[in-house]
């Protein structure tokens, strides 16, 4: 660590026995006074216990934040990226990634109210969320003081910390003491569990990993349908009721836990290099995704949709690597925002054990022209005899590799001369 001591330090907090054991360290260690912020995300917790730890723990009542973010992480982290329909490595719809910027910035507008000169996680140095929350924090206050305490502190096993934690009597609950099954992270988009039961990506995980959706094999025998609304390329409504983003994703998640929506077993490529076997559950998300799409397949025209298709691995591999606030981020997003001017209208939904199908889409800025499509003659805008030098336009280039190589002896669809290839 720098030289200059820690005056002041603003914590992420979620009142559990990691964070609390840093919050005494900060003060114990570093001799810092500690500020606390604990966002709720929609995790599903009662937050009330992490002011009430906190303040035990030695924290002034003027230092303890904790604020309702659900509609914010909503409307302007979750919608903006699922107007681009992101998913990373082809999969993971990106639940934690996308809540560590807001928690980050919350941090930082905290750090400048009280003064504080350093902002401090507990994410631990093999993981992809310290990554995250520090590009976050140096994007929007360059000069500030990062603590990592897994990274610093010089405990070096789990029951280290422990005697440390009793030694200043932090409440530690029975199943602390021995090895944790799982670690969870949860917000109004996801689940997240990794970790020990789940460490061998061989083995299917344990039925009590999920806590987000009931299992496919349980759900009802009989489909639920449902309309969801879109103006701009954000979801509005769900059957016609119009409601905020926050609710709306939450009505969405109850959907998709009735029906066994959104669950994902998954190996994925972490950013500091290492490969991690998580388990998901995004119901909401998953819905989301499948009728964004829906409504894009008649209101996007080829050119936009594709061009969107080829943009977001980027802009899902930027958020998944922490660089939300970085200027590429911001330059896709314009593009992909100015792509949904025209995407509103509705989409029919059908949910059946664990699957997720389009089943109508209409919109007032439908580019599906039914006459165009028809096999009926009479399309003013379409002759089917135009097709003939369309075809021949761009068949010219393979007729000509196609007689180059007649002319060399080499066969249709052979390998070239001198390629060799071994199975």
């Amino acid at each position: 660590m720098a030289d200059k001591p820690v005056k002041k330090v603003v914590l992420a907090y979620s009142g559990g026995l990691d964070s609390s054991t840093i919050v005494k360290w900060l003060q114990v260690e570093l001799g810092a006074e500690v500020v606390t912020f604990t966002a709720d995300l929609g995790q599903g917790e009662e937050l009330e216990p992490a002011r009430q730890k906190a303040l035990m723990l030695g924290v002034k009542p003027e230092n303890v934040f904790i604020e309702d973010v659900r509609e914010e992480f909503v409307r302007d982290y979750v919608f903006p990226m699922f107007r681009a329909n992101t998913v990373y490595e082809g999969q993971y719809l990106l639940g934690t990634s996308i809540a560590r910027p807001l928690i980050a910035k919350k941090q930082i507008e905290i750090a400048r109210k009280v003064g504080a000169d350093a902002v401090s996680h507990g994410s631990t140095g093999k993981g992809n969320d310290q990554v995250r929350y520090e590009v976050a924090y140096y994007a929007l206050e360059p000069e500030i003081r990062v603590v990592a305490p897994w990274r610093e502190w010089d405990f070096k096993s789990r029951e280290a910390l422990l005697e440390f934690a009793e030694k200043h009597q932090i409440p530690i609950t029975k199943d602390k003491r021995g090895e944790a099954p799982f670690s969870v992270d949860a917000n109004l988009l996801h689940s997240s569990s990794e970790g020990k039961v789940l460490e061998d990506p061989a083995v299917e995980p344990p039925e009590f990993v999920h806590m987000r959706t009931i299992s496919p094999q349980d759900a009802p025998d009989t489909p639920t349908v449902f309309t969801l609304d879109f103006e701009n390329g954000d979801p509005v409504a769900i059957d016609g009721q119009a409601l905020s983003p926050a609710a709306l994703l939450t009505r969405l998640n109850q959907l998709g836990h009735d029906n066994g929506v959104g669950r994902l077993d998954l190996v994925e490529n972490r950013f500091v290099g290492m490969k991690s076997r998580g388990v998901y559950e995004t119901p909401g998300g998953t819905i989301l995704l499948a009728a964004h799409r829906g409504i894009e397949s008649i209101t996007l025209d080829r050119g936009s949709m594709h061009l969107k298709d080829e943009l977001m691995p980027k802009y899902a591999t930027l958020i998944y690597n922490g660089f939300w606030f970085s200027p590429e981020r911001e330059m896709l997003q314009a593009a992909i925002d100015r792509s949904q001017a025209m995407v509103s209208g509705q989409v029919r939904v059908k949910l059946y054990k664990g699957n997720v199908t389009v089943i109508g889409r209409s919109s007032p800025y439908s580019l599906y022209d039914q006459e165009l499509v028809t096999f009926e003659e009479g399309a003013v805008a379409y002759d089917h005899r135009d097709a003939t030098g369309f075809i021949k336009l761009n068949a010219l280039r393979l007729r000509v590799k196609a007689n180059r190589d007649r002319r060399h002896g080499t066969p249709a669809g052979a390998p070239p001369k001198g390629e060799h290839f071994q199975g």
